[in-house]
């Protein structure tokens, strides 16, 4: 039986690895989390298949700014596998306290990493975020190893985490591999966040706000994917990926935030107000557009099991069901 230690399992994304999991393997979960802004164990009482396979799930309330003790490591037991999903990630909190950001994404990293060497397991992913990279001009997509230019503490830190897992990987020979992942969405996700954001003001008739260039004409705009996606990805990567290497989950196209928007009210039914506004006047250290090249993914035989459009159409579908997530 294999077991995975989990970092930020009862977060949004970590919450529908711990889905796939449970559904895909017959693998044993042990989660660690400190359950604070972003951490719900509400989401996983809420997957539909909890009940039935919750005695695969062990929980570990730990934050890891502070080493991995000799306790902590005895209640994880064996591991084979580390997927780092935690993490602290919203950019507005990052500009308003960076330090914050570089304790858990940079030192608590660094604890993890410690702590595997401690006990070598087989793999160990360390989830990245597009944003390092800084924004994408013109029509060339940042490919895995390209340079990083981060415009914001979030994106710094993530950073940090990423070179700190790379440095162990050559100085200690651990068997990292890093994700590289553009804009999640899905169900139970912070109500903070884009789509469910959306829906709720389209529903109760507010105004959405549509980040756009100086001119306020050109809307900014992502690569999306639902956390299943990427789930999928983790599992391709984690039994096909080459050790020491990096690779990009990207979703299937670029949509501008505008066109998401248009595309939310459209499922819901209801018109769309919004309005237009300088992204960097009223969002500093955002970027207006990020884009990652997937071909590397796709080349080693990886295929996203779900589109887009039918994946956005269930969510926003399950938020009409499910409002109190919004």
């Amino acid at each position: 039986m294999k077991r995975i230690l989990l970092t930020g399992g009862a977060g949004f994304i970590g919450h529908h690895i711990v889905e796939g999991i449970l559904k895909d393997t017959e693998w044993e979960i042990v989660i660690l989390d400190r359950l604070d802004v972003s951490g719900n164990p509400e989401r996983l009482k809420d997957i539909e298949i909890w009940e039935k396979e919750k005695y695969r799930v062990k929980f570990i309330w730990w934050d890891l700014k502070s080493a991995v003790n000799d306790q902590i490591q005895e209640e994880i037991g064996r591991v084979d596998y580390i997927w780092h999903l935690a993490a602290s990630s919203h950019v507005d909190r990052s500009i308003a306290d960076p330090m914050s950001f570089v304790m858990d994404n940079v030192v608590g990293t660094t604890n993890l990493l410690l702590y595997a060497k401690k006990i070598q397991p087989d793999r160990i992913i360390y989830f990245s975020t597009d944003e390092v990279f800084g924004p994408m001009e013109g029509n060339a997509p940042f490919k895995e190893w390209d340079r990083y230019k981060s415009s914001n503490p979030y994106a710094a830190s993530k950073a940090g985490g990423e070179e700190i897992a790379y440095s162990f990987y050559n100085t200690y020979k651990l068997p990292i591999v890093i994700t590289h992942t553009m804009n999640v969405f899905g169900e139970r996700q912070h109500s903070e966040k884009f789509v469910p954001m959306t829906i709720k003001k389209v529903l109760n008739g507010g105004v959405v706000t549509i980040h756009a260039d100086k001119a306020k004409i050109i809307s900014g705009s992502r690569f999306w994917i639902h956390a299943r996606n990427v789930c999928k990805a983790l599992q391709f990567i984690n039994e096909k990926g080459q050790i020491g290497d990096k690779y990009n989950v990207v979703g299937e196209r670029e949509v501008s935030n505008l066109e998401m928007a248009q595309f939310i009210a459209g499922v819901i039914g209801k018109p769309l107000k919004y309005e237009m506004v300088d992204f960097h006047s009223s969002r500093p250290g955002h970027d207006l557009r990020y884009g990652l090249d997937g071909a590397k993914l796709k080349s080693v035989g990886f295929k996203y099991p779900k589109n887009f459009e039918e994946s956005l159409t269930k969510t926003i579908q399950w938020y009409l069901k499910h409002q109190e997530w919004i």
